[in-house]
């Protein structure tokens, strides 16, 4: 690897393509965010860093400090972070969606001495440190003035280099307080360089491609995946404010995106869309996501004529472990997500931490190749080094996610562990139940979790939120209609045996469900009125 730093990769493409495309502002984003549209020159973006850089090293910046960027997905977030991170600053991306005790635990936590803020939120910031008694500086992505910081920079005499922390990503908190976890410039580099060197469905053309990503900078899909391949390997990126499902195609052909990134949820919202000639007028080789219900994966690849590649990683993982199924058979619509290469080891295993057969589900464990385990991952979790060896114990990252492998070695994503339901001996996955119930018509979305049962050990409960647009009133007659759909198509022990309905789902600032949340609601659910007892019907099959 080349490069030490982000730093030094976006400095090397800026000087190798100054005059090309660095960032593309769509008309959609850039109404939505008050800021010109079009295009960013690489030459245009690194003035703004370097004059940046220098401000944040006159006021005092330096290695082993934190800052955090609460700027949505402006390009002021990525100016900022390429400034800081020369200074050996790491970023702590804000979610914008965060309120008063979500802020004021990832302030004392992360213990950041800088926010650069939307000017609106500037006051929620620095009462939130107030909260957590932490002193914090705030400032606005174009101000003039840079505060200086109030504690020494802890490792001020050290190099920057590939170990840097470069930035602190909080993880979703979906089943308790949100873990930190410390990513390094290798660590990104890494994602960069994995993600130039796809082939198969996936080639990545260097200085050629425009990625378009509607994903928030403050995870790691757009922060480690499509931020850090255009660094790497040049091109253009397409930074969408969020996901537009009327406008969204518009922008990929405003924009010429090449390459785009997507969420479970954004193929059924396109599909939800009635049919055009246009569905096809764009330049999208090809898609890179995860999580398209199974039943949508082919129909949409027909309609719009660009395959969705289905990848697996996580915060933790990075590229590191990200497996993808860029090679065909691509097996779509079975929820698979490809074969591990040779730079990842894998291991699926059962509560006892032995080995499962193929075609059994087990946890998925991952670790590098080589004589480094470790080599690529986040560096732990800030804080918390008992959480730490726990997922990395007996030398593998344990997941938490439930997988099944196949004679020929693909791997299938079957649920995250936490959201299997053992009912009577058999586990039944939350998501394969789902992904079933939300096809009924008079389904909008819907959401399964375990409920107490005093036979069974657990139940398979189910929130459902009904269609508005649908000719169907809550009641016994809807739930008995839903389970009868399910048990069609789903071994009866899986479906619901008490189905409640409700007004909108638990879900975290990212839309997906807040399982911890949905696990209470299911506790307390039975027995009220807007819950039915359906388990009469589940019997087993002659």
């Amino acid at each position: 690897m080349d490069h030490l730093t982000i730093h030094d990769a976006f400095t090397a493409s800026a000087a190798r393509t100054p005059q090309a495309d660095f960032l593309f502002t769509e008309p959609v984003t850039a109404e939505v965010y008050g800021i010109p549209p079009g295009a960013t020159a690489w030459a245009e973006a690194a003035a703004e860093v370097e004059g940046l850089r220098l401000a944040y090293a006159q006021a005092g910046w330096g290695h082993g400090h934190r800052v955090g960027l609460l700027l949505e997905n402006r390009p002021a977030f990525l100016y900022h972070w390429f400034a800081l991170n020369a200074l050996g600053v790491s970023v702590v991306p804000i979610n914008a969606e965060m309120r008063s005790a979500e802020l004021a635990y990832l302030i004392g936590h992360s213990e950041i001495g800088l926010a650069v803020t939307l000017p609106q939120r500037a006051r929620d910031l620095e009462a939130a440190a107030a909260q957590a008694g932490r002193k914090l500086h705030t400032m606005a992505a174009d101000a003039t003035h840079v505060p200086a910081p109030t504690e020494p920079a802890t490792r001020a005499n050290e190099v920057v280099g590939a170990d840097t922390e470069c930035a602190l990503l909080y993880t979703s908190g979906t089943t308790g307080r949100p873990k930190g976890c410390m990513l390094s410039n290798a660590y990104f580099l890494r994602a960069g360089e994995w993600y130039a060197g796809l082939d198969g469905v996936c080639a990545f053309r260097r200085d050629q491609e425009r990625l378009m990503t509607p994903l928030p900078l403050n995870h790691v899909n757009a922060m480690a995946f499509s931020t850090m391949v255009v660094l790497v390997a040049g091109g253009c990126l397409v930074q969408l404010d969020r996901f537009h499902p009327r406008s969204w195609l518009q922008s990929a052909r405003d924009s010429g995106a090449t390459i785009v990134h997507y969420l479970g949820v954004m193929p059924a919202m396109l599909l939800a869309a009635a049919e055009a000639p246009a569905d096809r007028d764009h330049a999208i080789r090809w898609a890179f996501g995860a999580g398209v219900d199974r039943k949508n994966h082919a129909p949409f690849e027909a309609r719009f004529g660009f395959p969705l590649v289905e990848a697996w990683a996580m915060t933790e993982t990075g590229a590191a472990a990200c497996i993808m199924a860029n090679h065909e058979p691509r097996r779509v619509g079975t929820s698979c997500f490809g074969r591990a290469e040779d730079f990842v080891e894998v291991r699926l295993v059962d509560d006892e931490g032995q080995d499962v057969p193929a075609g059994m589900p087990g946890e998925l464990l991952v670790r590098s190749s080589g004589d480094d385990p470790r080599r690529h991952f986040f560096g732990g979790y800030l804080k918390d080094q008992t959480a730490t060896d726990e997922a990395w114990q007996g030398g593998w990252f344990h997941t938490g996610d439930m997988v099944r492998r196949d004679e020929s070695g693909s791997l299938y994503f079957v649920d995250r562990k936490k959201n299997v339901i053992r009912r009577s001996g058999e586990n039944i996955s939350a998501v394969e139940v789902e992904s079933v119930l939300n096809q009924h018509p008079a389904v909008k979305v819907s959401a399964v979790a375990a409920t107490p049962d005093a036979v069974r050990g657990d139940e398979v409960l189910a929130c459902i939120v009904i269609d508005p647009d649908a000719a169907a009133e809550p009641g016994e007659a809807l739930a008995a209609d839903i389970v009868r759909h399910a048990l069609a198509q789903l071994a009866y022990y899986k479906a619901p045996g008490h189905v409640a309905f409700v007004e909108a789902l638990p879900l975290t600032a990212s839309q997906k469900i807040q399982r911890g949340e949905l696990r209470q609601m299911a506790q307390a659910l039975p027995g009220t009125a807007a819950c039915f007892d359906t388990r009469a019907m589940k019997k087993r099959q002659d």
